[in-house]
């Protein structure tokens, strides 16, 4: 359950039990406080929106701490005026810790605890593992014919088988190969007997 409080111009979203830094709150620590623009209620299913505020919700807590935030240097600077202004600030602020979140009409729901390991069902609780005795044990009574149909579907056997139908087809492209370049040689040693007999008889 959380709801969304506006104080010192600012929003905050906010919930039961949290420590919430707002702008400066007049009080002592332990001095209760009152948040009473409320502008947004929800119990995790129902959403409560105010237009702008809702009436009849309040969200109290107490101060836990006056203190001030980290310092800031704000600095002014004009150039070839010879102006510049440096000073120091630290902005004040309450710490108040939320106690209640209360609506007409809207309930805190208790939350859903996780279900413990001996309440879930046995179907849904792990297996005991199979020991090694038994899965041999099991092996041993499977059929041999079974086993020679599953060593036959291995994927290893069949990558055995797949290289010799490869072999057995490049055989023949590799002695087409060998021929080719043998009677280009042929050719070319006729042409060269030719111009030798004619530059002789020149």
């Amino acid at each position: 359950m959380y709801a969304v409080v506006t104080s010192g111009g600012k929003q905050y979203k906010v919930e039961e039990g949290e420590t919430l830094r707002v702008e400066k709150i007049t009080g002592e620590i332990g001095s209760p406080v009152t948040f009473d623009q409320v502008l947004l209620i929800s119990d995790g299913a129902d959403v409560n929106i105010g237009q702008p505020v809702l009436t009849d919700a309040t969200v109290e807590g107490h101060i836990v701490e006056q203190g001030k935030a980290k310092k800031i240097i704000v600095f002014k600077y004009k150039r070839r005026k010879r102006y510049r202004r440096k000073q120091g600030h630290r902005q004040q602020y309450t710490a108040v810790k939320i106690d209640s979140i209360k609506a007409k009409g809207v309930k805190a729901r208790k939350k859903v605890e996780p279900e413990s390991e001996a309440q879930k069902p046995v179907a849904e609780k792990e297996k005991p593992r199979e020991s090694r005795a038994t899965a041999e044990g099991k092996a041993a009574e499977t059929p041999k014919a079974e086993v020679k149909k599953k060593e036959a579907q291995k994927p290893e056997a069949k990558a055995a088988a797949k290289p010799k139908a490869k072999k057995a087809e490049t055989k023949p492209a590799a002695k087409k190969a060998a021929s080719k370049p043998t009677a280009k040689k042929t050719v070319a040693s006729k042409t060269t007997a030719k111009k030798k007999a004619e530059n002789k008889t020149k």
